[in-house]
């Protein structure tokens, strides 16, 4: 049986299946099930987020659900743009968010910031969730164009001078929040046999 990603994004789609992939599952994302519809993210956290999405692609489908929700907290922004990262500004597009941080952050010198993401996993009598947080600061300007979302413009503690989006698809995956919150999802999906 299948699992179901609850996104639409292609990027996330892709980024799940490697990291997910020494498990041999099948991993579906909803433009695979013809399901067009999300349901609106209300919650005041990642976890709670990430749990509404799964369980709704869970209740569509039938089908075991992980959803992730991730986003940027910056400590000079008191933790914004957090839960509404990927709706920082109006036309809610990478472009206008980056430049928007940019702005936000023009002459601060703390640029401490850090990815958190938590993945849901809903299935049958199942729901938990794991998080994985990647601590980094904020560039001036962005650079790389691998990636996607802010990724031009965090640099990683763990990958010095480097942004995420220069770094390779293997390397930002052994360092990144979704790639910690992923590997202990692996982890539950085995001991709670659903992989």
């Amino acid at each position: 049986m299948p699992i179901v990603l609850a996104t639409h994004n292609p990027h996330k789609l892709a980024e799940i299946r490697a990291l997910l992939g020494s498990l041999s599952l099948s991993i579906v994302g909803l433009p695979d099930l013809a399901i067009a519809d999300d349901p609106e993210e209300t919650g005041a956290t990642f976890e709670e987020n990430a749990l509404l999405k799964a369980e709704h692609a869970h209740r569509r489908t039938g089908q075991p659900a992980i959803a992730d929700d991730s986003g940027l907290e910056v400590d000079a922004l008191g933790g914004r743009p957090g839960v509404h990262s990927r709706r920082f500004t109006p036309e809610a597009t990478a472009l206008s968010n980056n430049r928007a941080l940019l702005a936000a952050l023009e002459g601060v010198l703390d640029r401490r910031a850090r990815f958190r993401c938590v993945v849901a996993l809903v299935a049958r009598d199942v729901r938990t969730t794991v998080e994985g947080v990647c601590a980094g600061t904020i560039a001036k300007e962005p650079r790389g164009t691998n990636g996607f979302g802010y990724d031009p413009l965090f640099l990683p503690d763990d990958a010095p001078g480097q942004t995420m989006a220069e770094l390779l698809p293997d390397e930002k995956n052994a360092i990144s929040h979704r790639g910690r919150a992923l590997r202990k999802l692996a982890e539950a999906l085995v001991a709670l046999r659903v992989a």
